[in-house]
């Protein structure tokens, strides 16, 4: 059976690693029966496969998985060193893979974005209308305690993106850590970066580690790690610290989403050179580096997913911006909304007919 190794991922971010081959899948486990865009995800494991003789050899797993599909990819940012605090997801990405598999298109939603979030039963959540980053942090919350359920979280969010955007279910989602982003670029051996504009870091110094606060509070200060225009090689913590940079860029989140999207076909890139495939200790280790900071769901496992993915190349994954501008009310910022086009972008996802409107609006493809 030919393998192929899969990788999406976005920064500030998320990424999701579906990996088949080596003699290595993983085992997905639900912990409910409501419809896959609702489903939380549960955590990775890895399971050895043992080779079974068949005199009539079987389909291969996802052989009958031919598309159109949608996957939610989402980063969350934890913060489990900050008491009470409740997860957010910072960085909110949509895969659509076309019927036949093999091309793709790859967009984001702000984080900021105005939704309506719907009532939540597993905790009490009354409902309202927030920033979509919100959703996860409405959701995660367990009812009766000041602890975070990110799972939970995941499924408010997920039933949050369907409302809004149409999209009926989401195939397969993931959920990754900013620490799991660090760790699986490091697994990789770094990643290269095409920079399109100057970026000065808000939180990092040259040398990694964290910018102070103020006395007294306020903003960061010291020393600013800096990513200059050009073709460059980024290790774990430049890749997170450059993907979630908005301060200071001409149009803010709008540009740190493309930076992110251009984070995720490097990564796929990157894995597609390492060999991951046929190589059972490199991905192994992969596999360990991200530990439980990957929670993965859907409908069918991952191994199924990476085969019927064999043919998605970096290349086929189209990069699309969704244009948007902030809103305020009483003088004050309140969040993101789309443009027309945008949101005429997104129903098209939803139809199944992307590519269709993108033919009639070029410049949303990012070049």
């Amino acid at each position: 059976m030919r393998t192929k190794t899969i990788l999406w991922t976005a920064a500030a971010a998320v990424v999701v690693l579906l990996l088949a081959g080596a003699g290595i899948t993983f085992a997905l486990r639900s912990g409910d029966d409501e419809d896959t865009a609702s489903t939380a995800p549960s955590a990775v494991a890895s399971v050895p496969l043992a080779p079974s003789p068949s005199a009539t050899p079987s389909p291969s797993p996802g052989s009958d998985i031919t598309g159109p599909l949608d996957l939610l990819l989402l980063g969350v940012d934890t913060r489990v060193s900050v008491a009470d605090w409740q997860p957010h997801s910072d960085s909110i990405m949509l895969l659509h893979v076309d019927a036949g598999l093999k091309t793709a298109y790859l967009t984001s939603l702000p984080r900021d974005l105005r939704v309506d979030i719907p009532a939540f039963a597993k905790n009490g959540y009354p409902g309202g209308r927030h920033k979509l980053t919100e959703a996860m942090a409405y959701g995660a919350r367990v009812k009766g305690t000041d602890k975070a359920n990110v799972p939970q979280g995941y499924e408010l969010l997920a039933k949050t993106i369907s409302a809004y955007t149409g999209i009926k279910k989401f195939d397969a989602g993931a959920v990754l850590t900013f620490g799991g982003l660090a760790k699986l670029t490091d697994a990789l051996g770094g990643v290269t970066l095409t920079i399109d504009q100057k970026v000065v870091s808000h939180h990092r110094k040259p040398d990694g580690s964290m910018r102070p606060l103020k006395a007294g509070g306020g903003d960061y200060v010291g020393p600013q790690a800096v990513y200059l225009p050009g073709t460059r090689t980024l290790v774990g913590w430049q890749a997170i610290d450059y993907a979630r940079q908005r301060y200071g860029l001409p149009n803010g989140d709008y540009d740190r989403t493309r930076h992110q999207r251009q984070l995720v076909r490097a990564l796929l890139t990157k894995a597609e050179s390492s060999g991951l495939a046929t190589d059972s200790s490199k991905l192994q280790a992969v596999i360990t580096a991200l530990g439980d900071s990957l929670l993965l769901t859907g409908s069918r496992s991952a191994v199924e997913y990476a085969y019927a993915l064999r043919d998605l190349t970096p290349a086929s994954i189209k990069l699309v911006d969704l244009p948007g501008d902030s809103v305020s009310s009483g003088g004050g910022y309140v969040g993101e909304q789309l443009s027309a086009e945008g949101r005429a972008y997104l129903k098209a996802v939803a139809a199944g007919k992307p590519a269709a409107f993108l033919a009639g609006h070029p410049k949303l493809i990012n070049k």
